[in-house]
């Protein structure tokens, strides 16, 4: 790999002061980039954070590596030392993500309510529409294409990145970043039959959004049918995830791509729901619950802990195998009830 290319540089003691972590060989080595073990090179820093790449270590090229204390003494090059060497790299990266510079102004193309407030310290881009009564406060960045529809707030310091869509009534906190193709605040399913036809049921809530969380690309959040759709400070949403209406999600839970949560639901703190994972509505999962890519949940949860449902993957005549037994347990079960009577 070429070595990485110029930009913010940073000495190794330099980081390990900054992040309390613990030096171990030439503190003066420059970083000024990162990358994997395999794949990093000269002025880059690597990092380890699970042993099935332990055996990297011995031929990495990075300058650095930040690894736990019981990696340290086998590491070829200077190193840091951390309780939590992801997080440690995790944070170290930040360093080399700056994010572009704030250009506070609305651009001449964007659309904005008479009554519309943005304040000076905002940055509004190319073809944004602002709705009527909505606010964007100071340090606020709302991309180009973004459309705020009415009574939306967006907090101080939030980054809609673009083609970002708030539909009504969506209030969001400080630090709040969202990406490209998500939509809050559309219409809740809400539906009732009368005399053998839908009757749209109005949502007359909305959507609330906590500080420091992070929403993916495309996205949805439906609104609320009276009271409001709400996620606690420091939640994470990945892409593709629905959020049907008057769901609740508790602080620093994080969601993976392709969830569908479906309305009233109500998910506690520092959850961890996996991919592809269905949630039913008007259920409650407590907090620390982590679930398993793929499962389906259909009734709550009340203890913490690890739940599954998903079956892995096997070649195709095992898996054929299988769900022609499945289709037999009925029966099975039966059977050997008659011989426990017997």
């Amino acid at each position: 790999m070429a070595d990485a290319a110029p930009g913010p540089s940073h000495a190794l003691s330099e980081l390990a002061q900054r992040f309390g972590l613990e030096l171990r060989g030439d503190g003066g080595v420059r970083i000024h980039g990162v990358g994997t073990l395999a794949g990093a090179g000269a002025g880059q820093l690597g990092f380890l954070a699970n042993t099935r790449y332990r055996k990297e270590l011995a031929s990495t090229a990075a300058s650095a590596i930040v690894l736990s204390a019981d990696d340290a003494d086998a590491c070829p090059v200077p190193c840091l030392v951390a309780r939590s060497p992801y997080v440690a790299f995790a944070k170290i990266a930040a360093l080399f993500d700056a994010e572009p510079a704030l250009q506070p102004g609305i651009h001449p193309s964007a659309v904005v309510a008479a009554d519309a407030r943005v304040d000076p310290g905002a940055q509004v881009g190319p073809f944004t529409v602002i709705g009527a009564r909505s606010h964007v406060a100071a340090g606020a960045v709302i991309g180009p294409g973004c459309v705020l529809g009415e009574d939306c707030v967006v907090g101080p310091g939030c980054v809609l990145v673009a083609r970002v869509t708030l539909v009504a009534r969506v209030r969001l906190g400080a630090r709040v970043r969202i990406h490209p193709g998500a939509v809050l605040g559309a219409d809740g399913f809400g539906l009732a039959m009368d005399a053998g036809r839908w009757i749209k049921v109005p949502q007359l809530g909305g959507v609330v959004v906590g500080d420091d969380s992070e929403i993916g690309a495309n996205t949805t959040i439906d609104r609320g049918a009276i009271e409001d759709t709400v996620l606690d400070e420091d939640v994470r949403l990945d892409n593709q995830i629905q959020i049907g209406h008057n769901v609740r999600i508790g602080a620093h839970t994080a969601i993976a791509g392709c969830t569908a949560v479906a309305g009233s639901a109500r998910i506690g703190r520092y959850c961890l729901v996996g991919g592809a994972v269905g949630i039913t509505g008007h259920l409650e999962i407590c907090d620390r619950v982590t679930v398993t890519a793929m499962s389906l949940v259909t009734q709550s949860i009340t203890q913490p802990g690890e739940y599954s449902s998903g079956m892995p993957v096997q070649d195709s005549r095992t898996w054929r195998r299988n769900g022609a037994r499945f289709r037999q347990l009925d029966a099975l079960a039966r059977k050997i009830g008659a011989l426990d009577r017997d």
